[in-house]
């Protein structure tokens, strides 16, 4: 990658992967709290139409490759590698439908009506109070009081039909929303990450929330190392969050054990050393929420055993 080629890259979007949101639009102006320094009040300007940035605080700017050598605190080489870490993705809707096994309020949409979804959310509140909700969030072993403090209970439309319906819904940093029933799965417009600012130079990764979730209900009543966390929502995601990973000490991925997650986690080492396999823990699991709800299983199961022996 040239220069020319970097200063092609979206600068909004260029933030955006490293968890960097505008605090306020105006036309082409888009204001961000500064990535070079701490401040309070929103001095960072970027023009989406000229792609240019300025920072008031220290009266700098230019372009990407200008920003990438002052955020890095590198030279141009070195700048350009970082940017080539960049992958622009397009944003699709994914939903997938699971057939209800019985009528009620929850059961979803028929194959044909998902193939062109169009998900409008109509309300979003705190804390779940639907029961068949609770319900489901039981089946996974989550505690509700970890899923009050992290979702959201959504109602939602698919298609523009009468119909409304409710998931348990996570929300990403560019507003959209992850949604789950028992019997649906699927997301709101726009698709994206989940970035959790703690302030750490550690952060843990997840592919989906339900695995986040579960790691906190694990963690519940223990005492957490502070870490920042990103919750990828689609391993499309990852090499994009590659720049937003890097900025850590260590980074440690909760990711699937399937073909995919793999090839993240190798890629991953390639890259650095930084990067931690965490998914020995749930060995012979799918996932970490899969290694929970069979726990929970097992251990009953052994409970029951012994009362018999």
């Amino acid at each position: 990658m040239n220069c020319e080629q970097a200063n092609q890259i979206d600068l909004v979007d260029y933030l955006h992967s490293l968890g960097y949101d505008p605090k306020k639009i105006r036309g082409e102006d888009y204001w961000y709290l500064s990535p070079l320094r701490d401040e309070k009040e929103a001095s960072f300007k970027v023009n989406k139409n000229k792609n240019v940035w300025f920072d008031h605080g220290i009266g700098k700017g230019g372009n990407l490759v200008d920003f990438a050598t002052e955020y890095y605190r590198c030279d141009v080489t070195e700048a350009l590698q970082k940017i080539s870490l960049f992958h622009p993705q397009r944003h699709h809707q994914n939903v997938i439908v699971k057939p209800p096994f019985h009528s009620s309020e929850n059961s979803l949409i028929s194959e044909a009506e998902t193939r062109e979804t169009a998900i409008k959310i109509i309300a979003a509140k705190k804390p779940l109070a639907d029961l068949m909700l609770c319900r489901y969030l039981r089946q996974r072993r989550i505690q509700k009081s970890i899923a009050d403090e992290y979702c959201h209970e959504v109602l939602f439309k698919v298609n523009d039909k009468e119909k409304e319906y409710r998931a348990i819904g996570f929300k990403n940093n560019a507003g959209g929303y992850e949604l789950r029933n028992e019997y649906f799965k699927g997301s709101s417009s726009p698709k994206y990450v989940s970035y959790l600012n703690n302030s750490s130079n550690k952060i843990t990764v997840f592919e989906g929330f339900f695995d986040f979730l579960s790691y906190q209900t694990i963690h519940e009543n223990q005492q957490q190392q502070l870490t920042n966390f990103l919750v990828l929502n689609s391993l499309s995601f990852f090499e994009r969050s590659l720049l937003l990973m890097e900025k850590h000490q260590s980074i440690h991925l909760y990711l699937d054990h399937d073909k995919a997650g793999r090839q993240c986690i190798e890629l991953a080492k390639k890259i650095s050393m930084k990067y931690q396999d965490e998914s020995k823990l749930y060995k012979g699991y799918k996932d970490l929420n899969d290694w929970i709800m069979n726990l929970g299983r097992e251990q009953k199961q052994s409970h029951s055993m012994r009362r018999h022996i």
